[in-house]
């Protein structure tokens, strides 16, 4: 059975980041439900480490954007799902610390945990290593996509294409509400409902904020009507 120093030193090499204070790393992957010494406070940090990280990492990449293609593009990058798949390719499952309710319950592959352990991580590098050291870790994380990304592919966001798509087939516009919060008041989860009544469908999106909730829901919306936009569906105008 692997020792989970071998499984630290296994991640701290996938991170590129040897830590000076290993303390941090492990406080970054320690879930509220296993102690109360948690990473919350690191995940508030890295949150906003990340933003800036992304952002500058934009700047360079899209030097001829303009500042609303930027905004958009770090949407998608920061969204909850995107941290999700980079965090589960750094393996992180293997190295979180959960109670063992937790744990039973599936907590190690649940998207909001682990995208707040690598937002955690990110901010424990900050701490680390200062703000080089955690630019560094997000160029590794999500440089090859930002050096692929093509902008014009993020022209809209997805509550305006949403509304785009419905108004073009002469459907009413979709209406959003908050359908529940969770975590404390410094470091909430907001889950917001979009609802299409013309067409009977809900659809729900997860965020730190209403608006990134909202455009995670109207996003999960507009995937599931594009799919079924088919020749012969009663959707197609």
């Amino acid at each position: 059975m692997v020792s989970m120093d071998s499984r630290l030193d296994a991640l701290q090499r996938r991170l590129g980041h040897r830590f000076s204070d290993v303390g941090l790393l492990v406080l970054a992957l320690t879930h509220r439900s296993y102690s109360p010494e948690h990473n919350e406070r690191l995940e508030f940090l890295g949150d906003a480490v990340l933003s800036l990280a992304i952002s500058s990492l934009l700047y360079e990449r899209f030097a001829g954007s303009d500042e609303g293609d930027l905004t958009r593009v770090r949407a998608h990058l920061v969204r909850e799902d995107s941290l999700h798949k980079v965090a589960v390719q750094q393996g992180l499952p293997e190295v979180l610390r959960l109670s063992d309710g937790e744990a039973r319950g599936g907590g190690a592959q649940r998207a909001s945990i682990l995208a707040d352990a690598l937002e955690a991580i990110i901010g424990a590098t900050f701490l680390d290593g200062g703000f080089a050291s955690a630019r560094a870790l997000v160029q590794c994380l999500f440089g090859d996509v930002i050096n692929t990304t093509d902008i014009g592919g993020w022209a809209k966001d997805a509550k305006t294409e949403l509304q785009e798509w419905l108004q073009a087939r002469r459907l009413p516009v979709p209406g959003y509400r908050i359908s529940a919060t969770r975590g404390q008041a410094h470091a909430q989860t907001f889950e917001v409902e979009c609802d299409v009544p013309a067409l009977s469908l809900k659809h729900t999106g997860e965020g730190r904020s209403r608006r990134l909730a909202e455009q995670e829901a109207a996003r999960r919306m507009l995937d599931a009507l594009k799919a079924t936009d088919q020749p012969g569906s009663p959707l197609r105008s």
